[in-house]
């Protein structure tokens, strides 16, 4: 295995010239993803107001995260039948043609359809941008491009639920959907000039789908969404564990298959992509503790709605700014940071834990100040890993598996986001957290939400051993090269 080594380059040569409007048209479509995420939680209120469907409210997301895993899965065969600059236009047609059925919805089950076209079209998007990563930009540049998509989803973060919720206070909740075509339609003429034509050439190599691994993975997230919206604990329990257990099925047919979705080496802790695609899936589980962190916030804190999802949005700014300043290390100082990132995250969880159901012990100043600090920690520590983790899934991959090893980033990383969401409903659920406990039982499911979720990045600080000892370099761009030239 091997490090990396390649000096880093700086931000003025990631912006310099060409290269600037390569990644414009790249992160381009992850912030129209990023931002539609954010957008739509929160005027979904105000959709169900208007045209009811109360009782799928939750399916909203549940099906918009399935499509965005199928979609990602499948980029890899579009980008090879579509080439660079067809499958962008093609995953933006559709994500445009999911957003027009929003925007007209007459009922919930035509929104649910529409949003899951859209998922379909946002999740190609979003695993297309990392495949593009390391096809358009020279190696140095990968870490700076990285950071500045995590920069994207700290910026959708912020900037999401302030204009959904000018749409649904304005009462016209369909102008959010409305408001991301002209984007789209930006964002499919600047990859038509920067991104390169299919190639015409007859030889072209095929890409099959692995419809097995792909329907497994869809179908173990939609059982764990499933049992994660019942009331009760047995069904709750019942759907993660049918979800992990579809999801290990995905694995072992992908290690048979002879059409694989995750590259060689993937599915197997001992081998070092495997311990980083695992590391990936287990920093977002962490994260995912943010769902409930506006509940707990307002219940225990006594804040406003407002102030707490700002208060929330503290994990994603920690986790921009980190990447982005992290971005620029390389070799072992990056290495020291796969290590400390983690235990960063883990120790902001425990502090979480200590200060979330703290009521009197402490003034209520100095209680929301370390709060938020301790939330910035969990994705500071997230994001100072995150573009050097990305980067050895690059620089890692078999020859000839590049793309598909890009691809499976976001593939991994939704998949975790819907594990880590599930997870934490369950377990707060077991804490205490239901309308007849009241304070002692949201006390007592914060402690315990924080506190077994900081298992998550200890386990990435145990697993970032495996990736970050140096070894005698070898070539592992020359495929990224040839794929440029």
């Amino acid at each position: 295995m091997t490090t990396q080594t390649v000096e880093t380059a700086t931000w003025g040569d990631l912006f310099r010239g060409r290269n600037g409007l390569l990644a414009l048209a790249l992160v381009g479509g992850v912030a129209l993803h990023a931002i539609n995420v954010h957008i739509v939680t929160t005027v979904l209120p105000s959709v169900v107001q208007d045209i009811g469907g109360l009782q799928w409210y939750a399916w909203s997301t549940t099906l918009f995260v399935v499509a965005s895993i199928i979609g990602a899965s499948l980029s890899v065969w579009l980008l090879a039948l579509a080439g660079q600059r067809g499958a962008c236009v093609s995953a933006l047609l559709v994500f445009s043609l999911g957003s027009l059925g929003c925007a007209l919805a007459p009922s919930m089950p035509w929104m649910l359809a529409a949003r899951t076209v859209q998922g379909l079209g946002g999740g190609v998007l979003a695993a297309l941008c990392y495949a593009l990563i390391r096809l358009v930009f020279e190696p140095a540049l990968w870490p700076r491009a990285v950071a500045l998509v995590s920069g994207m989803w700290g910026v959708a973060t912020l900037c999401g639920p302030a204009l959904g919720g000018l749409f649904a206070q304005a009462g016209h909740w369909r102008w959010a959907f409305w408001a991301l075509l002209p984007v789209a339609l930006f964002q499919a003429l600047l990859v038509t000039s920067q991104l390169r034509p299919a190639n015409r050439q007859d030889d072209k190599p095929s890409v099959r789908i692995p419809f097995a691994q792909i329907t497994l993975l869809a179908l173990s997230v939609l059982a764990v969404a499933a049992g994660s919206l019942s009331a009760h604990l047995v069904w709750q329990t019942l759907g993660i564990v049918s979800g992990v257990v579809l999801g290990m099925a995905a694995i072992i047919q992908d290690r048979r298959a002879t059409v694989r979705m995750l590259p060689l080496g993937a599915t197997t802790l001992t081998s070092p992509l495997g311990a980083v695609y695992a590391s990936l899936a287990l920093l977002l589980i962490g994260t995912t503790t943010e769902i409930f962190v506006p509940y707990f916030l307002q219940m225990l804190h006594g804040m406003t709605p407002l102030t707490a999802g700002y208060m929330t949005a503290a994990m994603a700014g920690g986790w921009s700014l980190s990447s982005m300043l992290s971005s620029g290390q390389f070799g072992v100082a990056a290495s020291r940071l796969l290590r400390a990132g983690p235990a960063l995250s883990a120790l902001s969880l425990v502090a979480l834990a200590i200060l979330m159901p703290a009521l009197d012990s402490l003034p209520a100043e100095l209680r929301t100040l370390l709060c938020a600090i301790a939330l910035a920690g969990v994705g500071a520590g997230v994001g100072i890993c995150w573009p050097h983790l990305v980067t050895r899934v690059m620089t890692l991959a078999p020859m000839g598996e590049g793309d598909r090893a890009s691809a499976a980033i976001t593939t991994v990383q939704l998949y975790g986001m819907a594990l880590g969401a599930a997870g934490a409903g369950l377990v707060t659920n077991i804490a205490g957290l239901n309308e007849n406990d009241g304070i002692p039982g949201t006390q007592s499911a914060a402690i315990w939400l924080f506190a077994s979720f900081a298992v998550a990045p200890l386990l990435v600080a145990i697993l970032a051993r495996r990736f970050t000892r140096p070894a005698p370099q070898h070539s592992t761009t020359g495929d990224a090269v040839s794929e440029r030239s």
